[in-house]
């Protein structure tokens, strides 16, 4: 075999399988990071922004400046959910599995198609807002159906993570309800949503990272 062939051959192999401590060790910066950017996005906002009644979303709006913070969190948080989607195919229940994926895609498509600017006489495109609207839609969809099945799929010494799936379950159904009613904590309300995700996605990666480790030593 040529120096050029054992490369070539090396490319057409299959990958290796994902392993869950590499998980672990990309998506919990990628998670922190994103939660981060959301920090940093409210923040960068021009004066009148306010992050307990206007969402995050809104800080990546069409037209804005320093919008690029807020989408660049949508990136990080999309990207890390499908890296772990990824490395955790053999583990989570398959429901899990795809949802994560089209968690993935809509929150990826949430920073390509953005909010509608909330500052008034800024022209924007109304069909690019809506596609906004249909992937925020399809991310709390998606997340619910993928919590119901892990929630299932967990073995009954998982406590701490059943307790976890609840939280996440109720705070996806309500907090929505409550935003919908409310015009003075609308913002509060998405951020603790994306705060209870960033957890369940993080202990996911976490467990798993324990896991393999605890395989490796039996």
């Amino acid at each position: 075999m040529t120096r050029l062939e054992r490369p070539l051959k090396g490319l057409l192999r299959p990958a290796r399988r994902a392993d869950p401590r590499w998980a672990a060790a990309s998506v919990l910066p990628l998670l922190v990071a994103s939660a981060a950017l959301v920090l940093v996005a409210a923040i960068a906002m021009p004066t009148g922004y306010s992050w307990r009644i206007l969402s995050i979303s809104e800080s990546a709006a069409q037209g804005q400046n320093n919008a690029w913070i807020a989408r660049l969190a949508f990136i990080c948080f999309g990207s890390a959910v499908l890296a772990l989607s990824f490395a955790m195919r053999s583990r989570w229940a398959r429901v899990t599995y795809w949802m994560n994926l089209a968690f993935a895609a809509f929150m990826l498509g949430a920073a390509s198609f953005s909010h509608k600017p909330w500052l008034p006489g800024i022209p924007y495109d109304e069909f690019e807002d809506v596609l906004h609207s249909v992937c925020a839609t399809g991310m709390g969809f998606a997340f619910c159906a993928a919590v119901v099945a892990r929630f299932f799929q967990r073995s009954n010494h998982d406590q701490a993570g059943r307790v976890l799936d609840v939280l996440a379950l109720v705070a996806a159904i309500t907090l929505p309800l409550v935003l919908g009613s409310s015009s003075n904590s609308g913002g509060l309300m998405q951020r603790v949503m994306f705060a209870i995700a960033y957890v369940w996605f993080g202990r996911e990666a976490l467990v798993a990272f324990n896991r393999a480790n605890e395989h490796d030593n039996a």
